[in-house]
């Protein structure tokens, strides 16, 4: 009996361990976040993966740990992020299937553009990635976000999809359907660093929310914002609309940490496994 309370007891620690952002985020498939824990140190150890900076916080006071966005490239097994320069920790990457979507639109260039939409459109992905490699050293304000809008999920992320019968690049985001006009809300407070109006995502807010973690808003019908404004959680951010490469009104939300793309349903405790 009593080498089976101590077995049940160590069965139990690492679930104490645990602090409730490693139980809301640790999702580690391609396209889905690591928590890892670190060394304790008075401050905060520098961590990487692929060569770009990580977002480090103290989870409830207890230890350091770093949030780590995992490519939709990735393939499950082994990775490791380097901390403090020179150690090495690794971590497993599981698997995830997602399915897939096939969209039929009735503009062509949307699908197969001409040169000079070709153009704009690397010109436009150029501006967009340099806003995802932002790195500022402001805390997130929180990391169980809300959410954007009212409205029930409809495309989920990840979907391999398929415009006219053509492959195209996953889908990068979370879906929200809603009427057009409706107020769209920032999840966590956050600087405005980017506003466009894209050929694909629209009328489009990049909002950053620190240490590399940042929310894109596209598809909008109107943006209430400012480039600089510094937003609070709850704070509108602009209106959904239909613009760019959407076939009727939604939100298309974006979720980035250090320079991939993940789940934004792992965020607001949606997701799937």
């Amino acid at each position: 009996m009593r080498l089976l309370c101590l077995l049940l007891l160590c069965l139990a620690l690492p679930a104490q361990a645990e602090g409730f952002l490693t139980r809301l985020l640790h999702k580690p498939v391609p396209g889905g976040v690591a928590v890892l824990a670190l060394p304790e140190q008075a401050q905060p150890p520098g961590v990487h993966y692929q060569n770009k900076p990580v977002l480090v916080i103290r989870e409830e006071g207890q230890r350091w740990i770093a949030i780590v966005g995992i490519p939709l490239s990735v393939q499950p097994g082994t990775q490791q992020v380097i901390v403090n320069g020179n150690q090495a920790l690794s971590f497993q990457v599981g698997s995830k299937h997602y399915r897939e979507q096939r969209i039929t639109l009735k503009n062509q260039q949307q699908v197969t553009p001409n040169a000079d939409n070709l153009r704009r459109i690397e010109r436009e992905l150029a501006e967009q990635t340099r806003a995802y490699q932002q790195f500022s050293p402001r805390q997130p304000s929180n990391l169980l976000f809300d959410r954007p809008v009212n409205g029930p999920l409809s495309s989920p992320f990840g979907l391999r999809r398929f415009f006219n019968g053509e492959e195209r690049n996953p889908h990068s985001g979370l879906d929200f359907a809603a009427n057009s006009g409706t107020p769209i809300k920032a999840p966590a407070a956050g600087k405005v660093i980017l506003i466009g109006d894209y050929f694909f995502n629209g009328k489009t807010v990049f909002l950053d929310h620190g240490q590399g973690l940042i929310s894109m808003f596209c598809h909008l019908s109107a943006i209430d914002a400012q480039l600089g404004d510094e937003i609070a959680r709850g704070g509108h951010i602009g209106k959904v609309g239909a613009t760019g490469r959407a076939t009727g009104p939604h939100l298309h939300w974006n979720v980035s940490l250090n320079d991939a793309r993940v789940d934004p349903a792992i965020f607001i405790g949606q997701f799937q496994p």
